[in-house]
């Protein structure tokens, strides 16, 4: 790894740029357990090494797959015990599949109903609104 000024590795502020996290979510992730410590320089500066871009992208792409935090501190878990198997990690992603199958049933009945809704409204500038009228019931 390239030196960064005050030592090997990153910054905060560089892991931050360079994973397109926000820095108050790597405290936050620190803060909770999922993102492990950083050896600090004489100064006091947080180094972050390549293993902590790594799981922090890993927490990052898990997020954006709609794993929960404590799905993926489950995950995290097994990792860093290193005792996963694939039967264990298909286990909690089944469920999280099962998971996001009934949020897409629910979505697509929002959707239908809405959709119904608006194409009542006649959109003119008329007090009376079928979508307020839904709302309201």
């Amino acid at each position: 790894m390239s030196d960064h000024g005050s030592g090997k590795g990153l910054k905060r502020a560089q892991l931050a740029r360079q994973t397109g996290c926000n820095l108050e979510t790597i405290r936050y992730y620190e803060k909770i357990g999922m993102m492990p410590e950083p050896p600090r320089t004489a100064s006091g500066y947080r180094v972050y090494d390549e293993a902590h871009v790594a799981r922090l992208r890993f927490i990052l792409r898990g997020r954006e797959l709609g794993f929960s935090i404590e799905e993926l501190r489950g995950l995290l878990r097994l990792v860093d015990r290193g005792t996963q198997t694939c039967a264990e990690v298909k286990a909690v992603t089944q469920q999280h599949l099962a998971a996001v199958r009934a949020k897409i049933v629910d979505l697509k009945r929002i959707e239908k109903v809405l959709a119904t809704t608006a194409a009542q409204c006649s959109g003119k500038q008329v007090p009376e609104c079928p979508v307020l009228d839904a709302l309201a019931t």
